[in-house]
């Protein structure tokens, strides 16, 4: 597998993807745009997969758009309204459409700043953790523009629709403290211990029958757009497909023997 200014690797059921574009802090190329589809599709393939740690090279997790290119009007940026549309709709739109097909969990590890389309980014993964020393900002006002790769929905999503508006109107930048407490990251922690406490929290997750966890994070965000019933009658086919896996027969054996379960996705 070829990728452009981004690293992929498996260990232990965990697939690390590292935005690896460093001398521009990490922000969105149409060959990056193209990379990340590749490895989430690479990692959705992977029955050994069960968890995606997503990250950045260096000191940032990602700047967004390349305000290098918008001033030169060069590779996403180039091209009349029209062009530009379509540029946005067969461009880095389809970074949000492939992880929104994602049923595995991402967990965010965001080493720093998280700046426009880099917090949208973040805010498109499942758990985030974050380095205290760590920025955010939907700036997307601060240049003339709107979060026009999915931002206002993904930010709403996160953090609720009436902080999102605020963050989005006044493009102002907050610390990890504030991000914390309004919920786009759910844990801090020291800068060089990031990605250890991603890594961990992965694993915590990649421990679990693989099956029932896809099948959760399907469930769960079906649910933010169904009426009760809709979701009660999801949950219910949900639990009738987990119920009928071996993982789930194991899981049972294990808590009544007092051992750790051995799931194998099956």
């Amino acid at each position: 597998m070829t990728l452009v200014d981004l690293k992929y690797q498996v260990t232990d059921h965990i697939a690390e993807i590292t935005l690896d574009r460093e001398s521009a802090r990490n922000a969105y190329s149409t060959p990056m745009i193209e990379s990340i589809e590749r490895a989430f599709d690479a990692a959705d393939a992977a029955p050994d997969v069960r968890c995606v740690i997503l990250t950045g090279a260096g000191k940032t997790f990602s700047a967004g758009g390349d305000v290098k290119a918008m001033l030169d009007k060069t590779d996403m940026f180039e091209g009349e309204p029209f062009a530009l549309r379509n540029r946005y709709l067969t461009g880095i739109h389809r970074v949000p459409r492939r992880i929104a097909r994602f049923e595995k969990p991402i967990v965010v590890a965001i080493n720093g700043a998280a700046i426009g389309a880099g917090l949208d980014l973040a805010c498109m993964g499942d758990v985030r953790v974050a380095s205290r020393d760590a920025q955010f900002g939907s700036t997307f006002v601060k240049l003339g523009l709107v979060p026009g790769d999915g931002g206002a929905f993904v930010l709403a999503r996160v953090v609720g629709f009436p902080r999102a508006l605020e963050l989005m109107l006044t493009g102002r930048l907050i610390d990890a403290v504030e991000a914390e407490r309004i919920g786009v990251v759910h844990q801090i922690t020291d800068a060089q211990d990031v990605l250890a406490v991603a890594r961990a929290k992965a694993k915590q997750i990649a421990d679990n029958a693989p099956l029932a966890v896809r099948l959760t994070k399907v469930a769960a965000y079906q649910a933010q757009h169904m009426t009760l019933e809709q979701a009660l009658n999801a949950a219910a086919t949900y639990q009738g497909i987990s119920q009928n896996t071996a993982d789930h027969l194991e899981g049972v054996k294990a808590l009544l023997e007092k051992r750790p379960p051995r799931f194998e996705g099956r």
